[in-house]
């Protein structure tokens, strides 16, 4: 039987970008379909107020990447926060990448704000010092995709890292077996990251945007990390 997962998409793609990519949710659904436990999706893009209705059961909600803060005062954000609380008081398994990730962390109780490390781009290595059972395949080392200049610097009282770096350190955590939050992208595919990198490299400088792009070079975990997060929904279920 099908996982179902509602996936809540938190922006809306550069127009020059929307003819190839369309969106994070479908993304997402291209990336899910590349692993092998079966899931169907619905996407609601909650920036533009669209959530599913109350009838409707999810397996677990997934909260994507956007340009926005996860610590702004947007009205949108406030809705959704309030939406995710009560999914968690619920129980109800949630999944968070970069904006999700950031946003459940803070909403949880613990903080994130804009790097003192600066923008964080291209291909990212991370140490994975914990074991869950629903961590297979097996890696020793992630890497990611990874697009943010805002980071989690305080976790959840309640949360386990399992994805760290020297210039992130609370790069994936879990909370028990109800929440599932990574930094980097797993949905993102390399020319989607050129396209983005092409587009800020003046604010990046330089020596950021070229180390970026020579790190293109290298693949990424994403197709197991997608998988991680499938087999984390169907824990315990």
């Amino acid at each position: 039987m099908s996982l179902r997962i509602c996936i809540l998409e938190t922006d809306v793609l550069r127009p020059e970008l929307v003819e190839q990519y369309q969106g994070y949710g479908r993304m997402f659904e291209q990336l899910f379909a590349r692993q092998p436990i079966a899931a169907e999706f619905s996407v609601y893009n909650v920036m533009n107020g669209q959530y599913p209705p109350d009838d409707l059961q999810f397996d677990a909600y997934l909260v994507t990447g956007s340009k926005a803060d996860s610590f702004g005062n947007d009205p949108w954000i406030q809705t959704l926060k309030a939406f995710l609380l009560d999914r968690y008081q619920r129980g109800d398994k949630l999944l968070g990448v970069c904006f999700g990730h950031q946003l459940l962390a803070l909403l949880l109780g613990g903080k994130a704000e804009r790097a003192t490390q600066g923008w964080g781009v291209g291909v990212h290595d991370y140490q994975v010092p914990g074991r869950a059972p629903w961590m297979s395949p097996e890696v020793q080392e992630l890497s990611l995709l990874i697009s943010h200049q805002d980071q989690v610097t305080a976790l959840p009282e309640n949360a386990t890292v399992i994805a760290s770096s020297p210039f992130c350190q609370f790069a994936a955590f879990h909370i028990g077996d109800q929440v599932l939050c990574f930094q980097g992208h797993p949905e993102f595919m390399h020319d989607y990251s050129r396209a983005l990198l092409d587009l800020r490299q003046q604010s990046l400088g330089p020596v950021v945007y070229d180390a970026a792009i020579d790190s293109l070079g290298r693949e990424h975990h994403g197709t197991t990390v997608a998988e991680w997060m499938m087999r984390f929904v169907a824990h315990n279920r």
